[in-house]
């Protein structure tokens, strides 16, 4: 089942972002910046995974072919996986993974460090319902 496969690989990605989050916020002044950067560049890598799984969870379990993020986290909440608040947080999530490409302004980078502990935990909740209802 590709959505085994696929949650499997959420699931290590999103232990790898929680490392780099927590490596960054732990590391010297000096290093803060690569280790932020790399946080934000396993973001990217998270938020790429995460709407595929949703996407393929979505076509096997409900027969919606969803073919954009936004679409996908949408049908999500419309199907009632999600509730209002965490369908918002996950199109915002969406937005600012489209920001990834201007970590180079330091103001930018800042603002996707800033809010990747709340965006961990809302893949994280998507993640478990979704293996609740894989098996």
């Amino acid at each position: 089942m590709a959505v085994r496969r696929l949650l499997s690989d959420l699931e290590r990605a999103l232990s790898r972002l929680e490392e780099a989050h927590a490596r960054a916020l732990n590391s010297p002044e000096e290093d803060y910046p690569f280790f932020r950067d790399s946080a934000v560049q396993r973001f990217e890598f998270t938020v790429e995974i995460f709407w595929k799984s949703v996407k393929s969870f979505l076509r096997e379990f409900e027969g919606i072919d969803c073919r954009s993020p936004k679409s996908c986290i949408r049908e999500f909440f419309s199907q009632g996986y999600i509730g209002e608040n965490m369908a918002v947080k996950l199109l915002e999530m969406i937005d600012y993974r489209n920001l990834t490409s201007h970590t180079y302004k330091e103001d930018v980078a800042e603002a996707i460090f800033s809010r990747l502990p709340g965006y961990m935990e809302a893949v994280r909740y998507v993640l478990e319902v979704m293996r609740e209802k894989v098996g």
